[in-house]
């Protein structure tokens, strides 16, 4: 894990972290400009570490570490704490069957996301007709 660079690419598998703000430690797929990467070995490594840190600031794992009352931050050695303390606590088998349900758990609140949208559009029509 280390700072990302505006415009930096990386060829390894990776993805990236938040540093800032009230979602920091939440897991992204793009970089944004305060952020973390986090590069891997394999694809399967990056999948395992991404749904990983996707739980842990689901869980608010990652808040207790927040510095910062005007702008939120999390320091990268306080990351990294948060990811090897969950790394040594981590049962595969147990995992598996949880990231298959944060998947579909996902995948369900963008379905959910996209139909609100959607009502919003159709009250627009309805008053502009």
């Amino acid at each position: 894990m280390k700072s990302h660079k505006i415009g930096k690419t990386y060829q390894q598998p990776h993805f990236y972290i938040q540093n800032k703000g009230l979602n920091s430690g939440r897991a992204l797929i793009d970089p944004i400009p305060n952020c973390f990467v986090v590069t891997t070995e394999t694809e399967e490594q990056r999948n395992t570490l991404f749904y990983l840190c996707f739980s842990l600031q689901i869980g608010r794992y990652f808040s207790y570490y927040i510095k910062g009352s005007v702008i939120p931050f999390i320091t990268i050695d306080d990351a990294r704490k948060v990811l090897n303390t969950a790394l040594l606590n981590y049962k595969k088998d147990q995992w598996q069957s949880k990231v298959e349900k944060l998947k579909k758990i996902t995948v369900y609140e963008e379905n959910l996301k996209q139909q609100i949208t959607t009502i919003g559009q159709l009250k627009l029509a309805i008053l502009r007709t």
